[in-house]
């Protein structure tokens, strides 16, 4: 593509250098270097004359905002595989194209999924706040006893990539994989685990319930306080896939309650805000949505997402237009 046809792209956060390097070379490109979240307003600004823009799970491409971009804005890229942060039926009516960046950072994300349930299970939070208060008296045979996840059951909810990453991790620390799908057929790569019918027979099974599934409004709250009560007491509970499917004032009650008996959070509803009653609790290991957070999952994404506006402005149907094939 030559200097002078090469499309102006926005790109809203800043991206790891390797990404941003690629992105100069092969578009006219406005970065954000200071990474300063962008408001709306900038946002409008910023995209005039633009036909493209690279966005991130933290903007939030709602059908207001996406109804006041220019008329130039062709397509937009999110630098996510998760998009519940943007309306893509408002850009579709708009006719602006709409990539995200799967399969990349799956590894790194379950990866963050076991750390979660490991953090949980063996109370590491509240022994790393111990230590670091110098109020750690030294060794005894019943101090801080976890629970041990070799035999447990996990329960996952949402077998896509991620979930299928999980419970191959899983199996290596002898946990018994439970799982259900849309399709109510059986993963090929999960021979050995057991099929629901449905998500909510997974609960009473559930000794570890992860969540994988992406947001929408079915699946918004869906883990709430009826569903809560249909775990086994002492269940722990992990989210890498989105804060809003959980409802936190009955996760929180059940933790203070102990029929939940602890946590591992990587995502929060209205994040980077949380619900202040996770703070409180010594029973919840909790982390700043850290899922795909490696250097090389990171370059990846931003990888990924130049390959899909390289290939629409070279009028080729990027690899990861949405929504999804089936979807």
């Amino acid at each position: 593509m030559s200097q002078a046809s090469r499309p102006a792209l926005l790109v809203t956060r800043k991206l790891p250098d390797p990404v941003e390097q690629r992105l100069e070379a092969d578009f006219d490109t406005t970065l954000n270097l200071d990474d300063h979240p962008r408001s709306a307003d900038e946002i409008i600004a910023a995209s005039q004359g633009k036909q493209a823009i690279l966005c991130t799970v933290g903007d939030p491409f709602s059908a207001q905002l996406i109804n006041r971009l220019p008329d130039s804005i062709r397509i937009l890229a999110t630098f996510s595989a998760g998009y519940n942060h943007i309306d893509v039926g408002a850009a579709q009516a708009r006719g602006m194209a709409v990539t995200n960046t799967p399969d990349v950072l799956t590894d790194a994300t379950a990866d963050i999924a076991m750390l979660l349930m490991l953090g949980a299970a063996r109370r590491a939070s509240e022994g790393e706040r111990l230590v670091r208060r110098r109020a750690w008296t030294g060794w005894s045979p019943t101090h801080m006893m976890g629970t041990h996840l070799g035999g447990k059951r996990l329960a996952i909810v949402g077998l896509g990539r991620i979930g299928e990453a999980v419970a191959r991790r899983a199996q290596a620390f002898g946990m018994e994989v439970h799982y259900a799908n849309r399709s109510g057929r059986r993963s090929p790569t999960l021979p050995n685990a057991v099929l629901h019918p449905d998500l909510d027979s997974l609960l009473p099974v559930a000794d570890v319930l992860s969540l994988h599934a992406p947001s929408t409004p079915d699946t918004r709250l869906w883990l709430n306080r009826e569903r809560i009560q249909r775990l086994p007491v002492g269940a722990i509970v992990v989210n890498t896939a989105r804060g809003d499917l959980v409802d936190d004032e009955a996760l929180i009650e059940a933790l203070r309650s102990g029929q939940v008996a602890a946590a591992g959070l990587d995502v929060f509803d209205g994040e980077p805000a949380m619900n202040p009653g996770y703070l409180a609790l010594e029973n919840t290991f909790l982390l700043p949505h850290l899922g795909s957070a490696t250097r090389e999952t990171r370059v990846a994404m931003g990888m990924r997402a130049a390959d899909n506006l390289d290939a629409f402005f070279f009028g080729q149907p990027p690899r990861d237009l949405l929504p999804p094939t089936g979807v």
